[in-house]
């Protein structure tokens, strides 16, 4: 099964208003921004996204309010996954599939299933979906890594399982997944500073935080990048090298809604247990 998915994906913030509601007409003018900007695809209900602390209600809100703002433009993935194989399969029912590109779907966290566990609730969960599915291997924050060789197991036997965002900040590991990957199954970057070295080695492209803020320079980079120009991959890249370092360093998505508060784009509001950035 092949997917559009390559290049600069953005994981779009939830903006709240000051009283914590979701703020549709902020997320609206986020999208016009990204879009203008010229990233690739658009991912809603990421990490980014706060997805943790929105009810299913203002999920599926969200995600058909980005729908409508996105009017077609660019290919949209979903993110969906959990620690319960069961309620994540079920949950697809809230969402009309064939309206998304992919589906992103995290690694199970807190109950750290071992490598046969993750194996099994990806080989279920694919049976149930139409969609192409994309890996999410984050251990920093599911305490556990998708080894190279499940991941691999999973590419050669589900067809729709057709990528994975590797956040592990191993590019060793990305580098053997890439190498030893059945044809049309990809790897993309998870963290921002590792894109243009992944896509040096085989990736295609990134599903970015800071793209929510300057989409231009980072999707331009990476399309350099992906023409093999790396000297003005280069030059794009190390303009953001430092905000993509602040961008992580009083949690996320505090630091990248600090900057699109600072670009008038919406309020600096997260929701308990996340805060604000420190002023420092």
């Amino acid at each position: 099964m092949e997917t559009d998915i390559r290049g600069t994906g953005v994981a779009l913030i939830t903006p709240f208003k000051t009283n914590f509601e979701v703020d549709y007409d902020a997320l609206e003018s986020l999208v016009e921004h990204v879009i203008k900007g010229g990233v690739d695809y658009l991912v809603v209900m990421g990490t980014t996204g706060e997805s943790v602390t929105l009810s299913d209600d203002e999920k599926v809100s969200v995600v058909q309010h980005v729908l409508e703002c996105n009017k077609g433009r660019k290919p949209v993935v979903l993110g969906h996954g959990g620690n319960d194989t069961k309620s994540i399969i079920e949950g697809l029912d809230k969402f009309e599939l064939d309206k998304f590109s992919a589906i992103l779907s995290v690694s199970p966290m807190y109950n750290r299933p071992n490598q046969r566990g993750i194996y099994e609730h990806y080989k279920a969960f694919a049976s149930n979906c139409e969609a192409p599915i994309i890996l999410y291997n984050v251990p920093g924050r599911t305490g556990s890594n998708i080894e190279v060789d499940t991941i691999l197991q999973l590419a050669n036997d589900v067809d729709n399982i057709v990528a994975v965002k590797e956040a592990s900040g191993d590019i060793v590991q990305m580098q053997r997944i890439i190498s030893r990957a059945p044809e049309g199954f990809h790897v993309l970057a998870g963290d921002d500073a590792l894109a243009l070295p992944l896509v040096s080695v085989g990736g295609i492209g990134v599903i970015s935080v800071i793209a929510n803020a300057f989409p231009n320079i980072i999707s331009s980079a990476v399309r350099y990048a992906m023409k093999n120009d790396f000297k003005e991959a280069q030059h794009l890249h190390y303009q953001l090298l430092d905000l993509m370092n602040l961008t992580f360093t009083d949690g996320n998505p505090g630091g990248v809604k600090c900057m699109l508060n600072e670009l008038g784009i919406l309020e600096n509001v997260l929701r308990l247990p996340l805060v604000p950035v420190r002023p420092d």
